[in-house]
Formats: structure tokens, sequence, C-alpha cells
């Protein structure tokens, strides 16, 4: 099977994003409120709903179009939806990166870098 790495990549990132936007709608308020206690002292305290919605939005993306990718890329060895999905998955931590960057929030950059890896090794793979 020459194509179990990134297959593994792209379960790994769905799995992430799509428990995480999960999290995310089924919890909004306390999603929203945690949220705005942390971006309290940045210049996105007043876009807190905003970002989240954002955010959302992008993770579901994300996981959606890795989870086709998995079907496509195991039924047909196409590569399109994967590297759809591990690009949208790169540019959701990227957004996620900023956010704990600007909050000063040290442990959770290197958390979200952690999982940029796997991520750019897909976009590599399958690219």
């Amino acid at each position: 099977m020459n194509n179990a790495a990134p297959l593994l990549i792209l379960v790994f990132l769905a799995i992430t994003f799509i428990q995480s936007g999960y999290d995310k709608l089924f919890h909004w308020k306390d999603n929203l409120n945690w949220l705005k206690e942390h971006f309290a002292q940045t210049q996105l305290k007043n876009l807190v709903h905003l970002a989240l919605m954002n955010i959302l939005v992008l993770e579901l993306i994300s996981g959606v179009l890795c989870i086709v990718g998995c079907i496509q890329l195991f039924v047909s060895n196409e590569r399109t939806f994967g590297l759809y999905g591990a690009i949208f998955s790169c540019i959701t931590l990227l957004m996620l990166l900023f956010g704990q960057r600007l909050a000063k929030d040290y442990d959770g950059a290197r958390t979200i870098a952690i999982y940029f890896i796997p991520a750019v090794m897909a976009v590599y793979w399958l690219n």
C-alpha cells in the first residue's frame, strides 16, 4: 500500500478537526466564554465571536475534506481532496497559532506547531 502514510495523516487530521468542530458546535457558550477571557488583553477581544465562528467553519471544512480525501485516495488513488484537506488544515492551524501567539499562550502555540508538522507532511506527500 503506497498511500499508507498520507492516509494515516488524513485520518489524524480528520479526527482532530471533526472532534474540535463538534466540541465548538455543541459547547458554543463554554468555548466563547473561555476564549473571551483568553483574548481579553489582545486586539481580538471584540472579535472573539467572529473568530470562533471562522475557526469552526474552517475546522469542519478541513475535517470533511480529509475524510473525502481518505475515501478518494483509498478508492481511486486520487489525491485532490486529500491535498485540499491538508492545505485547509494548515491554514486552520496557522490561524490558531496566530491567536495563541497573540494571547501569549506559548504552550498552546507549541501544541499547534506539533499538529502543523504532520499537516505539512500531508501537503508534501499529496502534492
